[in-house]
């Protein structure tokens, strides 16, 4: 019998306690009262990793809930089985011309294939090879094909209220630097700061330098009054704290659908490229060979941003990426039916409800039993170490950085919050040297307030004797 066949017996023996209610430890509960979260809010599910003993605690543990961003666990659980660590993304370039004197003589292509890391840095390589070509100057057209994924509309700010937040972004074939600008502040002698933009953007307005303003530096970005309204404009009323130093503002841009064309027309012109048509959407020509394609770094390291710091966009361009390779287009509802039959398959038992695989939604739903069985079985898994390194390490990196107490060092966990949700899933090493597996999330219109109780349950699984 194989580790995941024993794992498998034992909790099918296990499975039936789960569901029960056990009580929460007191200052779990003590902490719930103080945030005014009833304890029927919290599921909560504490079982060793390896599967061998009943579990150290469960509550609630066979309702589903809504998980928030503990979701992206299932989603890079799933394609790290599916598409393998070592998988990697590839956007091709085509050329259909000719090129003399370094001119082309004709349109250039670029195909998006899902890389959800093609950030302004790699853009810019990609560009290079292209000039590598011998082409200075394009008598055409650059043409964006986006059409490997179905076309997503959703609001930036329909959940955190943060629209300018690059993580925020909808998922895209070609997905460039997250449809985000980065706006970098240097003070200099002349007392002012000098603004850089990354990606420069082909017809946007932008301020070359901001007056500086004595005072701490604090919320340097209020002050800086800024105005991103426009699509064509970015302006400051503000000023820039000298005392900031130099300090970069990623910022999602005012216009998304217009972004990719202005990033590619912005740096190919900074580049001292020359280009006699326009920079457009449209589909590679039938037949035509690719002159070189541009990859991706590997699954395992893209898992790693997902997870440690909760990237939403690059969760959903992996969900899509998951029918685009198995079906030849990324849809949501072909990335849905893909992970329920993974799910059966590999898991065992009903999928959870699944909607774009970030956890940036209203409608996905899981237990923490259903989690805590994935967990496990991920911990008996050879693809344990890929997972189990993506997660933040409590008080030390990620998402979690700033949790202190004994866990401090001794858990890795995903966290998750959206409005009326609060949750952390993964492993915990306790005191005892016992590993766990940890799943708690609570919903409630006052979740946010319970994110103490949560943390003092972190906790109380690491100082286990």
């Amino acid at each position: 019998m194989t580790v995941v066949s024993r794992l498998l017996a034992a909790f099918l023996l296990l499975a039936a306690g789960w569901a029960g209610a056990q009580g929460l430890p007191p200052e779990i509960e003590a902490a719930l009262a103080r945030a005014k979260v009833p304890s029927d809010a919290l599921s909560v599910l504490v079982v060793e990793a390896d599967g061998r003993a009943a579990p150290r605690l469960s509550h609630r543990a066979a309702v589903p809930v809504n998980p928030a961003s503990v979701a992206k666990l299932v989603t890079t659980y799933a394609a790290l089985d599916l598409l393998g660590p070592a998988f990697s993304w590839t956007t091709p370039v085509y050329v259909d011309g000719t090129v003399q004197g370094g001119t082309l003589s004709g349109n250039l292509y670029l195909q998006g294939q899902g890389d959800p890391k093609l950030v302004v840095e790699r853009l810019w390589l990609l560009l290079r090879r292209i000039q590598g070509l011998g082409i200075r100057q394009i008598q055409g057209d650059i043409v964006l094909d986006r059409s490997a994924f179905e076309t997503i509309q959703q609001d930036p700010g329909a959940f955190d209220g943060e629209p300018l937040r690059p993580y925020n972004a909808s998922p895209d074939a070609l997905l460039l630097n997250f449809k985000s600008v980065v706006m970098t502040f240097v003070p200099d002698r002349a007392g002012r700061a000098l603004v850089q933009y990354d990606p420069p953007l082909a017809g946007v307005q932008t301020a070359a330098t901001v007056p500086l303003a004595a005072g701490d530096c604090g919320d340097w970005r209020s002050g800086l009054k800024a105005d991103f309204s426009d699509p064509g404009r970015i302006r400051f009323a503000g000023a820039y704290p000298a005392s900031c130093g130099e300090r970069a503002w990623p910022v999602a841009y005012a216009d998304p659908g217009t972004y990719a064309a202005r990033a590619v027309a912005g740096l190919w012109q900074e580049m001292g490229g020359k280009l006699s048509g326009q920079v457009r959407e449209g589909r590679v020509p039938a037949g035509l060979k690719p002159a070189f394609s541009v990859q991706s770094p590997a699954l395992a390291e893209v898992v790693r941003d997902i997870n440690k710091f909760s990237n939403n966009v690059m969760a959903q361009q992996l969900f899509l990426t998951l029918s685009l390779q198995q079906k030849g287009v990324g849809t949501q509802q072909g990335s849905r039916e893909i992970l329920r039959s993974w799910w059966r398959e590999r898991v065992g038992g009903e999928p959870p409800a699944m909607d774009n695989g970030s956890g940036l939604s209203r409608d996905e739903r899981i237990s923490a039993q259903q989690l805590a069985r994935m967990l496990q079985l991920a911990w008996a898994s050879p693809l344990m170490p890929e997972l189990m390194s993506s997660l933040p390490v409590a008080g030390t990196d990620g998402t979690l950085r700033r949790l202190r107490g004994r866990s401090a060092g001794q858990a890795h966990l995903k966290s998750g919050s959206l409005r009326d949700v609060s949750a952390v899933a993964g492993y915990v090493h306790a005191a005892s040297g016992r590993r766990y597996v940890l799943v708690a999330i609570a919903n409630h219109p006052n979740a946010a307030a319970a994110r103490p109780a949560i943390d003092a349950l972190v906790d109380w699984v690491a100082r286990d004797q």
